[in-house]
């Protein structure tokens, strides 16, 4: 019987690639094994004290990024505009909601996707499914989809870059409030976003006075920033997973917060076991066919000891499902004593083809279900402590909606994802404001 770490071998495990020449899959994995660590374990452990606050409803969690990286998109402009736009949601947050915003990138990392299929089919050919930079190439040709070793190291490499921008970003200047708050002043500017107005003054004259009162500049010019990705590749999770010399427990150095998406959340199953091995903060997608025995099992597996920032569920029900799905959940969990984290992914329930085979979401739909998260936490008296949210900076066109108006004559000119819809650098502002008014309530 396998022991410790690597017991999740013994198990079924899914969404995992056919990987042509195991021995070239293991000698990537053992190189990764012997680079540098992408986060350390002080990091991860602030990160876990920052969510347990927002438990018990002391702080809101904003995770954001792209629905898939790729190794071409990790450039300095696309990374600045996230994390400008992941900053620039998080002051609206702040003010809305009264209490500290964590900053969480789904970023550094979010390389590999599930499918629904192991396989692709155009016409008369049929090939292996994309399943992420890190597994495959997007072209449609065999050499493209053969799965290919190689870029797990390349993933590490990738990540590794994209995380020094990030820290060089929010801790040299680039996070400063004041800057931030004027990029936010541009926004409600717009004649469409006039309803905002009124808000963006009100953090306005916030700022202003934190400034005359003599607070601390420094400070206001750097932020704490935490990156995420779904724990999917085990031939990158697991050699990336270290002993801490300090403690002699395990850390996931991939990344500060792993999830388990909604494909591979079986209990019995190799995900569930290995991420309950590691000292990382856990997230685990709940879909609307989640029931309270499931969320109990699943505590009961990632958190026996409950412990406050261990664990965070993340909802994803549909706009047209979360107000019946959710409070039966939520009154279960906490009748049963435990404080998860919760948090609304309004995005992945919500997904649309149109006739011309784009695959988009409605912006109306993503604010529906969000709003139904907050209802439903109202109705049984428990904390919507974050969103989860794929979005980018870029002006791109692949949500219908929001004040832009994208319809789906407009979707073609800049439909630019991989895999699913994010929303654009305005439609994810015009979110944020949006969400702060439910916090104001």
């Amino acid at each position: 019987m396998l022991a410790g770490l690597d017991y999740w071998r013994s198990l079924e495990i899914k969404q995992q690639p056919t990987w042509p020449d195991a021995a070239a899959v293991a000698a990537a994995s053992e190189e990764i094994a012997s680079l540098p660590p992408l986060v350390f374990a002080g990091e991860v452990d602030r990160l876990r004290d920052r969510v347990a606050s927002a438990a018990r409803g002391e702080a809101f969690m904003l995770m954001g990024g792209d629905c898939a990286e790729t190794f071409a998109g990790a450039t300095a402009d696309q990374i600045r505009n996230r994390v400008k736009t992941l900053l620039q949601m998080a002051v609206v947050l702040t003010y809305g909601a009264s209490m500290p915003v964590i900053k969480v990138g789904r970023m550094a990392g979010q390389f590999a996707k599930p499918r629904s299929n192991d396989f692709e089919t155009r016409g008369d050919v049929t090939l292996p499914a994309y399943r992420g930079d890190i597994v495959n190439g997007y072209d449609f040709t065999p050499e493209s989809r053969a799965a290919n070793p190689e870029r797990l190291v390349r993933g590490y490499h990738t990540a590794a870059s994209t995380l020094n921008l990030i820290r060089a970003f929010t801790q040299g200047g680039f996070a400063d409030l004041r800057q931030v708050h004027d990029w936010n002043k541009g926004f409600t500017e717009n004649p469409a976003n006039a309803r905002y107005d009124k808000l963006a003054k009100e953090i306005d004259r916030a700022v202003r006075f934190m400034i005359a009162t003599g607070a601390d500049l420094g400070e206001l010019k750097r932020t704490e920033f935490y990156v995420s990705h779904e724990a999917l590749l085990m031939d990158y999770e697991r050699p990336m997973t270290r002993i801490d010399s300090r403690t002699g427990t395990a850390y996931n150095t991939s990344s500060h917060f792993l999830w388990i998406g909604e494909r591979t959340r079986d209990l019995d199953g190799a995900h569930i076991d290995f991420l309950s091995r590691v000292r990382n903060p856990i997230g685990v997608k709940l879909g609307p066919t989640t029931t309270a025995d499931d969320a109990l099992a699943l505590i009961d597996k990632l958190d026996p000891n409950r412990e406050p920032g261990r664990l965070t569920f993340i909802t994803r029900m549909g706009a047209e499902k979360i107000r019946d799905v959710l409070p039966p959940l939520l009154e279960a969990v906490k009748d049963s004593g435990s404080v998860p984290l919760w948090v609304t992914d309004p995005m992945h329930g919500n997904g649309i083809t149109t006739p011309t085979g784009y695959k988009t979401r409605r912006f109306d739909d993503v604010m529906n279900e969000l709003k139904g998260f907050f209802e439903a936490h109202r109705q049984v008296g428990t904390f919507p402590g974050g969103i989860h949210v794929e979005l980018t900076g870029d002006d791109v066109t692949e949500c219908l909606g929001g004040s832009e108006n994208i319809d789906e004559a407009t979707l073609s000119t800049r439909y630019e994802s991989l895999c699913d819809p994010r929303l654009n650098h305005m439609q994810s502002l015009e979110l944020a404001f949006q969400v702060s008014e439910e916090l104001t309530r």
